[in-house]
């Protein structure tokens, strides 16, 4: 439950004198969406917080930055069969995501294993991990919560339309670097507090 997006969501609708009923007009969603975004108990993706912003008349960073408080440290997760790439991925994920807990898998079937336990935020997934591919991981893991971001990490251009039609976040090419991590935390469509550039 995110209650400072909530309450500023709540704010800014009363200071532009609508009430949720012609707020859910604007948005062409349903009274009750916006009832439950000013609960807490539900959450717009970024695409709605964009027109949210556009909507009340304020920055989107001010409604992003309330959004982002959700999560006091999210989970990010890398999962590559090749210990040698999370050994130089994870310092990365790590400097720039500093309020996150990072953890690296080498094992499709421990990082499902985490998921189920733990909710995570973002995924980094190799598209080759030998049996199983990247393609499958991201669906499992978007079964499992339909809100974490997954971005692949691959050496191959070539994967990326395959990639695109799982509902993943983002594509990287190897190796990875800080520059190509905080781009894709601007592109995230769950956003989240990381500590870094990401918001």
């Amino acid at each position: 439950m995110n209650t400072r997006f909530a309450e500023t969501l709540r704010r800014l609708r009363t200071a532009k004198g609508l009430s949720q009923k012609e707020l859910a007009k604007r948005m062409y969603v349903t009274r009750p969406t916006v009832a439950r975004w000013e609960s807490g108990s539900r959450m717009p993706d970024a695409a709605m917080i964009s027109q949210l912003s556009e909507c009340l008349g304020v920055d989107v960073n001010t409604l992003l930055s309330a959004a982002a408080a959700r999560d006091e440290s999210p989970n990010v997760i890398m999962v590559d069969d090749r210990k040698i790439i999370l050994t130089g991925g994870l310092p990365i994920l790590k400097e720039t995501m500093p309020n996150a807990t990072v953890t690296g898998f080498t094992r499709p079937s421990e990082a499902v294993e985490y998921a189920r336990a733990n909710r995570v935020a973002l995924a980094f997934l190799d598209i080759e991990l030998g049996k199983v591919s990247g393609l499958e991981l991201c669906r499992t893991l978007l079964e499992i919560n339909p809100r974490t971001n997954v971005v692949y990490l691959t050496a191959y251009s070539e994967y990326s339309f395959d990639a695109w039609s799982t509902g993943a976040s983002g594509f990287m090419l190897k190796p990875i670097t800080p520059e190509g991590v905080r781009a894709q935390l601007k592109m995230l469509r769950y956003p989240f507090a990381s500590g870094g550039e990401a918001l």
